[in-house]
Parts: C-alpha cells; structure tokens; sequence
C-alpha cells in the first residue's frame, strides 16, 4: 500500500508540475499585459504538435527540434500575438472586454487552424522529451517560478514590470517602454506553454481540441493564485495534482462509486468552479465589447434574403438534408447568445451545455428513462426538456449576478466544462440513448420544415424580448449597469430573465438538433463548441437575429465537405478582428461606406453635375411653425464642445412653446411647500453615524447629513475627501460598514440602488451614464418604465423640461457630452423623484449650460424636492446651494449657509496684490 501511495504520489507531482507551469506562465502574461490568455491551451498544443511534425515526420534528432520548437516557434507565437492582435488593442484602449473576446478567437483560430493542419484525429506518438518521472516537469516549475521571482525583485526589467502592473499609463508617462514589457510577458507566457505542451504530448492523446481544453482546465491553479502570487500557483498545483491522483485509489461501493471516481479524474475543473465562484473575481469591468452606436437596421430586404435562403433546401436538395437540418438547430441555439449576451450584455461560454443538457433530457424522456416521469412522445419530450432546462439558467445566471468580466466568463466556462465531464462523459447518462424523430417528420424535408416553424417561434420570441419594456431595460443593463440600476431597472432580475431565457433556447435548438442527428453526441457539445459559438455570435453581431442566423449557416456551411476546422479557423480570423470593428460586420461595412462616400469614392463629371442638379427636385420649405432640425456646427460627437446659445434647461421651459402651453415637471411632481415639505425629519433622506473602511483606509468616519426637501444641499472638499464614498452610500451602491441611511423616517441602508430609484431618489453619475446604443427617447423611457408613478406622457415631459425634443431620435453615442448631462438628469426626472442626487452635474458644460442648469434647480427644489449636489466649484455653489457641507479626510468639517461659508473659505490675496 505504501508503494502504491508512493507511486501515486510521484504522479501526482507529476501532473501538478505541468499545471504549475500552465500556472505561471498565465501570471506572468496576466501580469504583463493584463489579458487572462484564454489561449494558452492552444499555444501548448501547437507546439506540441510541432515537436512531433519535426522528429516524426521530418526525423530530426530530439534534442534541436526541442530547441527550436520551445526557444523559436513557442516564444515567436507569443510576439505575433502580441504585435498582431494585442498590442493593437492596447493601442485603441485597452478595453478587457475586446482582450478577452480576441483571446477566445485566438483559441478559437488555433485549434481549427491545427484541424486543418494536422487533421481533427487524435495521435499518440508524440516524443518523449524528459524522463517519465515527475521531477523534470516540477523541477522546471520551481526553477521557472524562482527565475521569475527573482527577476521580479531585483533588476530594473522587474520594476518597470511592477510599474506597468500598478499603473500602465503612468509607467509610460515615466518613460517605462510598456509595449517592451508587454512583449517579454507574451513571449514567456507562450514559452512556459510550449513547455507544458511537449512534456503532456507523450501521456495524454494529442489533438486540435482535447489537449487545449485540458489546458484551461488547469487554469484553476492561476485563478486561485489570483493571478499574482507565483509560489501560491505552484503549491495550489501540486496539491491538486497529488490529490487528484490519490482519489483513483477510492473505490466506494454503490451509486458512489462512479461520481467519486469522476470528481478524482476532473478536480482541477471542480477547483476552478470553486475558486471562480468563492474568490475575489479578476477583471471586475464589464465583459463584452459595446456598440459604438444604435443597433444598425437590416439592409433593406435583408430578411426576404434570408427567407429564401433558409427555403431553398426544401425545393433543391432532394430527399437529403442531413446537413441543412442542423442550421435552424444550430440557429436557434445562437439566439440563446443574441438574449444572453448581445442583449443583456453578459457573458456566456457555457451555453453548449445547456443545449447538450436539452438533447439529454429529450433523449431521456422519449426512451423513458428520466427520473419520475413516463415516456413522452417525441414533440412533448422535447417541451419538457425545455421546461426543466430553462431553471437551470440560475446556475449561471445567479453568480452573474455579483460577477462581471473576466470573473464571469470563468465561472460560465467552468460550468460548461463540469457539465460536460459530469453528465455528459458518464456511461450512466448517455450509454445506450438512441433518439428518433417525430411521428409524422420522419423525412429530412418534413423535419426541416418543423424545424423552420421552431426557429420562428424562437425568432418571434427573441423580437419580443428586444422590444419594449424588457427590451429596453436589457439593453440599459448591456450599456451600463450602475445607470441601468439608478433607472429603477432590478438588475438582478434582468440577469436571471437573460440567463433562464438563453438556457429554454439552448436547450430547444439543443434537442432539435439531436433529433436532426438522430442520436445525442455528446462530442457536439463539448466545452470549445460552446468557444466557438460565442466568438462567432460576437462576431457577427451579438445583438442582431441576422447575424445569429449567419453565424449558424457559416459554422455548418464551412465544415460539410471540407476539412473539420474550417469554421473554426475563419470565426477565429473574425474574433482576433473583433477589436477594429465591436458592433459587427454590419457596422464595420456602414462605417467603411460612409468613409468612402466621405472620402471621395466615384465622382460625377461636370456634365454628370450639371444634369443631377437640373434633374434635382426642388427643395421643399418647412411647414410653418416647424423649423429645421439642424445641429449646432462643430458639436457633433465632441464632447463638451462649445455652443453659442443656452442649450436650454430651466430657461427653454420657462419659454412658451407653439402651441401655447409651458413645459412641466413630470408627472406625480414632489412634495410641496404646503405639504411640509420644508420641515425636514421624515421628510429628508438623512445619513446617521454613517463609517466605511476599505481595508486599513477609513473612507467615511462617523459622518451625519440630512438633504431636506425644499432646499439645494451641496457637498464639497478636496480629492479623497469622501464626498464620492458618502454619495453612493447615500444612492444605495455602496453599504456602509456602521450606521444608517433613513427616508421619510424608513431605514433603507439595506436598499439597492433600483429601490430607492423606486422609492422616490434618483441620481445622476460623474461620467455621463447614458444607455448608448438607445435614443434619447428611450434612455428617458427606461426610467419612466420602472417608476411607479411614470407614464409615457412622463418621458415626453422630460424631453420638454430638458429641451430635448429635437433630439428624441437620436442615438446617444452620437451626441456631445452637455446633451449628455440633460438627458441623464432628464432620465432622472422621469422617475418622479422626491430627492435629486447629483455628482458633479456641471462638469463638461459651457457657461451658459451651467447658468441653465443652475435655474432648473432651484425651480425644483422651490416646488419641494430635496436636492444634493457634489461639486467642486465652489463659486457655483456660493449662487445656487442653501447649505455647504465641506469635508477633509472622511469627516464634515464644517457646514453653513452657502455665502456665509464658501466666502469665510476663500483664501486672502497677498499685499502685493497678485494671486495666491
């Protein structure tokens, strides 16, 4: 027994040193660049499959194709990937979002590339490079992990690398060459993976996929080193790995047995789900690329296109469809991307699971083999599928609740993996599952005409979602989600809706094509299938039902008839691209033509001229009382730009319009002066004893204010002061550690910012947080949607009262940043709030917008609502607050009337008369 555990031991180290290696080396590039290298796995496995091309096939000796295989080819993918696809990005941002999506399709790019290169089969003669014994690959770690240790901490290489970690913009203003770092972080990073590659070759089956996936898996040991402590990551690795092997030796009797075997065989995936779960997430930014613009139309007669393509295998292909039936399947499986991700903005690489979990269960169900329920007939099998799928999403979906970026596509991927390994890979399950097609829709036409009739339902269903109320309210959680929760939108809830609607469709285009198939194939399923169709719905165009359909005839079209790996190649090519054009191929092709007609593009002659101006009709006069709709000249998406006329505000609301009535505040306005609501108490949002500490820094220290109705309350002091840390206590996005936060005598410390939007707050941000892809119509709907007392008439009020109107149609990502500032305050109005919380609301406007904007306040607080404002322009504050709150160093110093106190703050001219 004690040989045995010896044996087991060195086998375990054996593996936990590989995983090491994949540990420290995604640091290190973590740690250079930022980008948690999704492809790491892929590097590994080109290069292993290089090593075995170079002694194999082409018989060199051992020792230079190593050489040249891990000091060449490894560290030169790293600089091309750095040079050709990150560093661009880098460039243009930096946005984690578009790393990690460009990762995915290098992945993606990589594995089919190898498909096509080597062919999808697996090999097992890769070289042996080291001895079997595990202190090769764990000697390799500790050495590695010491080097980069003491590269780290004492030479000047390792300090720049510490500067662009804690700071990549200022290490550059510092003359830090982050670009250099940047490139040595990739070259290591790919070094340590064509490391890891050659030595696993030899004990596992190389092929494009398996070897790449059980790569990521390993990236458990990285996560729970939280992607910065070297030692951690080693020693995280070889418990596991030891662990891991001890378990095979458990042989418990009963329904036990084969569940514990499984968990021994996959507890680097169980380590990653814990640790992407448990731990402090990594890359806490939103997740996914987002539109630059409004959601581009379809072409004109884009959809009758697609309508006759999706018909023609009815009339053309014969009897034989075997390949067309999986594109309404596979259609239908994207849309579930559409809602999750390019609708609701969250990321999602765990969706084959849920479809593979819906062929599971229809197969289940039509043998009669599901727990407790009968055997169904085909169509109900299949509902019910559906039906017991679609909860599920609340696996993913509640993690996503307090999860975002990188943190996210951990746990989704970690699910998609332990789905696949756990229910799919198990005998238990799948042996034996045949599964036929509906009584009636045997043949392949019939069932492709079904199938049709499925995906509109889906396509109607997912219209409905991106519509109205819902669809508004998706897109704002997409677009920003601290202003889509100061809206009054749950934001809770909309993850939850995306997640269990994106598992129903999943888990419907799943069982379709299962039964397509005519058998449940867990390989079609698998963990990079899910990669693969979240990169190319990126691609495509997350949030356009055109592009999911595309998408699924690209992904079987490249694929029937060529070489497994076509599809993956191409979408790889496009996700690398995803950086140069964020809202898809539609956008790109929008901008490319306007930049053509702008440029230059064909010209008339003088005698085309001549004839297009003779043959123009004549330009029609607008009719009275309607001016022309025309921008300001020089505003057009700079932001803060200058305009020469007050932009309105409370002076275009003081205006008569044309038809002879003022603009009103909306609807359900606030307290009014007689209803008490100058007498403070119950009536003021109050912060009592409020303290929050981040760590060893004590942010707030026993800080009390009341805003009361009726009165413009402004809070005020230097950088790091605390003013910010009180106000989103006060808004409801930050809880504080001591006291509380009362309303009209209710304590709401406990309150998330959607609820006290509905409660009567709102607020404002000191970034604009405008919905971008929305108009300004619907920006403004959105509040007016999720306020009790808000109807459509509200959102029109709002437009008035901000002087909005001839902007209701316009995108927002198009407009300059004062247009900005009164649409978000005029989103906030729609709410019909008591209490007005601004941050910063005069930043990035010229003078005459601040003198409107200071009149719409005071005219609000005059009629009873309770207004707050963060400022740093004291003078401003000395015209328009009733009371000054200053701070210093967590604290209220001092607080008074405005003039009294901001003019004893003022500091004394020196005698010789020049300012201080």
């Amino acid at each position: 027994m004690s040989s045995l555990s010896y044996d087991l031991t060195l086998a375990g180290l054996s593996v936990g040193g590989a995983a090491a290696l994949t540990g420290i080396g995604l640091i290190v590039t973590y740690r250079a660049t930022g980008v948690l290298n999704f492809a790491h796995g892929a590097t590994a496995m080109v290069c292993a499959y290089v090593l075995r091309q170079l002694t194999v096939d082409w018989h060199w000796p051992l020792a230079p194709a190593a050489a040249v295989t891990l000091l060449l080819v490894a560290p030169g993918i790293g600089l091309l990937l750095d040079r050709a696809v990150f560093r661009p990005l880098a460039v243009l941002g930096g946005d984690p979002a578009q790393t990690l999506v460009a990762s995915i399709g290098v992945f993606v790019l990589l594995a089919g590339g190898a498909a096509l290169v080597w062919g999808p089969g697996a090999r097992d003669d890769a070289p042996t490079l080291l001895s079997a014994d595990p202190w090769a690959p764990l000697g390799a770690a500790v050495a590695l992990a010491a080097a980069v240790g003491a590269v780290t901490r004492w030479t000047r290489f390792g300090r720049e690398l510490r500067a662009v970690v804690d700071d990549r913009s200022l290490a550059v203003l510092f003359g830090i060459d982050a670009g250099r770092v940047a490139a040595a972080g990739w070259a290591f990073g790919s070094f340590t993976a064509g490391l890891t590659g050659v030595l696993l070759a030899p004990s596992v089956r190389l092929d494009p996929y398996g070897m790449p996936l059980l790569v990521m898996e390993v990236m458990a040991v990285a996560v729970a080193a939280r992607m910065r402590s070297l030692p951690t990551a080693v020693a995280v690795a070889l418990v596991l790995g030891v662990a891991q092997s001890q378990l095979t030796r458990l042989h418990p009797s009963g329904p036990r047995e084969q569940l514990i075997q499984t968990a021994g065989a996959n507890l680097f995936v169980i380590a990653l789900l814990a640790a992407a779960l448990v731990l402090p997430g990594i890359g806490s930014k939103d997740a996914l690329p987002r539109t630059a613009s409004a959601r581009v139309p379809a072409p004109p007669g884009a959809w009758t296109v697609a309508a006759l393509l999706f018909l023609i295998p009815l009339g053309f292909a014969g009897r034989d469809l075997t390949t067309s039936v999986q594109v309404p399947a596979l259609a239908v499986i994207l849309l579930s991307l559409v809602v999750v991700t390019g609708r609701g903005g969250q990321i999602s690489l765990g969706q084959a699971a849920y479809a593979g979990l819906g062929a599971l269960f229809t197969a289940l169900l039509t043998a009669g083999r599901f727990p407790g329920l009968p055997e169904l007939p085909h169509l109900p099998a299949l509902a019910v599928a559906v039906l017991l799928v679609a909860p599920l999403g609340l696996l993913t979906g509640r993690p996503a609740i307090s999860r975002h970026g990188l943190a996210l596509a951990l746990v989704t991927f970690a699910f998609g993996v332990g789905v696949s390994r756990f229910v799919f890979a198990q005998p238990y399950a799948t042996a034996g599952l045949t599964l036929d097609r509906p009584a009636g829709f045997v043949s392949d036409r019939a069932y492709y005409t079904l199938e049709l009739a499925l995906l509109a339902g889906a396509l109607l269903l997912v219209t409905a979602l991106r519509r109205g109320r819902t669809g508004r309210a998706l897109a704002a959680l997409r677009d920003h989600e601290a202003g889509a929760a100061a809206a009054g939108a749950a934001v809770g809830t909309l993850k939850l809706t995306a997640f269990v609607t994106g598992a129903a469709l999943a888990a419907l285009g799943g069982g379709m094509l299962a039964m397509g198939r005519q058998a449940f194939d867990p390989a079609a399923f698998d963990p990079v299938r899910g990669l693969l169709w979240f990169a190319a719905v990126l691609v495509l165009g997350s949030d356009s039902l055109l592009g999911a359909l595309a998408a699924a005839a690209l992904l079987v079209g490249l694929d029937a008839g060529t070489r497994g790996g076509m599809a993956a190649a191409v979408i790889g090519v496009l996700a690398v691209l995803i950086g140069r054009f964020p809202g898809g191929p539609f956008e790109a092709l929008r901008k490319a033509a306007d930049r053509l007609h702008r440029d230059g593009g064909p010209r008339l002659t003088p005698r085309g001229e001549a004839a297009h101006e003779a043959l123009r009709p004549a330009r029609r006069t607008p009719p009275a009382g309607r001016r022309p709709q025309l921008r300001p000249e020089g505003t057009r998406g700079r932001p803060g730009a200058q305009r020469r006329k007050p932009s309105g505000g409370a002076e275009a609301a003081a205006r008569p319009h044309r038809d002879g009535e003022h603009a009103d505040i909306p609807a359900v306005p606030p307290p009014r002066r007689g209803d008490g609501a100058r007498t403070g108490g119950d009536g003021a949002l109050t912060a009592h004893h409020i303290t929050l500490a981040y760590g060893d820094h004590t942010a707030l220290d026993d800080v009390t204010l009341t805003v009361p109705p009726g009165r413009i309350t402004a809070l005020t002091g230097e950088n790091g002061a605390g003013k910010s840390t009180l106000f989103h206590c006060l808004a409801g996005t930050l809880r504080p550690d001591e006291g509380r936060v009362t309303l009209h005598g209710r304590d709401i410390t406990g309150l998330p910012a959607h609820a006290r939007t509905r409660a009567g707050t709102a607020r404002t941000f000191q970034q604009p947080a405008v919905f971008s892809s929305l108009t300004i119509t619907e920006n403004i709907q959105v509040a007016a949607d999720h306020s009790p007392r808000g109807t459509h008439g509200t959102t029109h009020q709002a437009l008035r009262l901000l002087d909005l109107t001839r902007h209701r149609t316009s995108p927002a990502a198009d407009l300059p940043t004062g247009v900005l500032r009164r649409t978000e305050l005029a989103r906030a109005l729609a709410s019909t709030p008591h209490t007005l919380l601004l941050d910063e609301p005069a930043a990035g406007l010229d003078t005459a917008e601040v003198a409107a904007l200071a009149t719409l306040l005071r005219t609000l607080a005059a009629d009873g609502m309770a207004v707050l404002v963060v400022e740093h322009d004291l003078a401003w504050l000395a015209g328009l607050a009733d009371t000054v709150h200053v701070m210093r160093a967590g604290r209220v110093v001092a607080s008074g009337p405005a003039g009294t106190l901001l003019n004893a703050r003022e500091p004394r001219r020196p005698h010789d008369g020049t300012a201080r």
